[in-house]
């Protein structure tokens, strides 16, 4: 079956001063339809620099991205970034409706019913008429859960969306994304620092090298969904897999800290003379 995301030999280049760095090299991907796939890796490994590259917003150096587009009425793709992303001028409702009219996707009373539809699954629909200033911080990244579940893109790109969250929102967001996944089936794509959320959400999970980044191992999940995230992280399957994947995790954390201290190591020589 042809991939949903089809990722060959890409690297990517930034021109920096005194040179180039390197964000990835030859990165080689299948994501198949549906799949939520989790990528993990150590700070600066190209992760976030992947995820934008599925979503457009840069370009290959080297490589070839392909991308099916499966349903020309739907969006192919909708983004979720760490950093609040709502618009602090508009209702929440507006908020979520944004994707629809600003595509010129919205259809009067069905658009409606499935904003209301999203606000309610996340928890949001009797805080319809308040603005973001009004809104804890779990309560914005619902927002932009339900805003990117209202447009019914083919792709969700997930870059750390609750990282900056604490423990007790975090896991009530996993579980509502988990729940609307089950339902909705898009394909995602989700970048975490957290082994235990990659292996609570995902089909799989990427293990990244250091930079620049490359894929170093893909995990198979085996856990049948739906999943109970609370009685998932008591099993010892579970355990026995983050701890594998931290072991690959931990060379490339510490094969970076030795990189970035042989780079400041050769900067304080140069400028010693």
């Amino acid at each position: 079956m042809k991939p949903k995301i089809a990722i060959r030999n890409v690297s990517r280049f930034f021109d920096v001063k005194g040179g180039t760095f390197q964000a990835l090299r030859n990165v080689n991907l299948e994501v198949g339809a549906e799949q939520f796939l989790c990528i993990v890796g150590p700070s600066g490994c190209g992760k976030s620099t992947l995820l934008r590259m599925l979503g457009g917003l840069e370009m290959a150096s080297t490589g070839d991205i392909s991308i099916a587009h499966d349903n020309p009425a739907r969006p192919l793709t909708a983004m979720i970034f760490q950093q609040e992303s709502v618009f602090p001028w508009l209702t929440v409702e507006k908020n979520a409706a944004y994707g629809l009219q600003v595509t010129n996707n919205w259809r009067g009373a069905e658009s409606a019913e499935r904003v209301t539809y999203f606000l309610e699954k996340t928890g949001l629909l009797k805080f319809r008429d308040f603005y973001p200033y009004q809104l804890s911080g779990g309560m914005k990244q619902r927002l932009s859960v339900a805003r990117a579940f209202v447009t019914n893109p083919e792709i969700l790109l997930m870059d750390e969306p609750f990282a900056a969250l604490d423990e007790q929102n975090k896991l009530l967001l996993q579980q509502e994304l988990g729940k609307l996944w089950e339902e909705f089936r898009s394909t995602v794509v989700f970048i975490t620092h957290s082994l235990d959320e990659a292996v609570l959400l995902g089909d799989r999970v990427m293990v990244m090298s250091s930079a620049p980044g490359h894929i170093k191992q893909a995990f198979d999940i085996p856990f049948a969904r739906p999943r109970d995230f609370l009685e998932l992280r008591q099993q010892d399957d579970f355990h026995h897999l983050t701890r594998q994947m931290w072991e690959l995790l931990r060379q490339e954390v510490e094969a970076a800290r030795a990189q970035e201290a042989g780079r400041l190591s050769q900067e304080r020589a140069r400028r010693n003379g």
